[in-house]
This record gives structure tokens, C-alpha cells and sequence, in this order.
């Protein structure tokens, strides 16, 4: 067994599901209306920085572990 492989899975799926939570949070959050306008626009752009984020995780794993760099 390859625990590099194993520890840089667990890493990528633990980025991963913290990202999501933080991401549920301000989907939660901006659904509720209860915040003002300048607040709204800059969890959305938190929100597209948390996607990027989860997507670089991703890809920067299979680089790592599959394509051999």
C-alpha cells in the first residue's frame, strides 16, 4: 500500500469538506436576506474564491499522485 497516496487523499478529501461546509454557510447565510447589499456582493465573490479553491485541491491532487510531477 502506498501511504503517500493514502495521506495525500485524506488531505485532498478533508481540503475538500471544509471548503464545502464553508461554502453551505454563506449559501445558507446569503438565502436569508437579512444582510445588506455590499455583504451579498462579497459573499458571492467569496463564494466563486471557495470553488477555485476546491478545484485547484482537486486537480493539484491528481497532478501530484497520478500524472507523476
Amino acid at each position: 500500500m502506498n501511504f503517500i497516496l493514502l495521506g495525500d487523499t485524506l488531505e485532498m478529501i478533508g481540503a475538500v469538506l471544509i471548503g464545502y461546509t464553508a461554502l453551505r454557510v454563506h449559501h445558507r447565510v446569503l438565502n436569508e436576506h437579512k444582510i445588506d447589499d455590499r455583504v451579498v456582493r462579497a459573499m458571492k465573490k467569496e463564494q466563486r474564491f471557495g470553488i477555485l479553491g476546491i478545484v485547484l485541491v482537486v486537480v493539484g491532487f491528481f497532478i501530484r499522485n497520478f500524472l507523476g510531477l
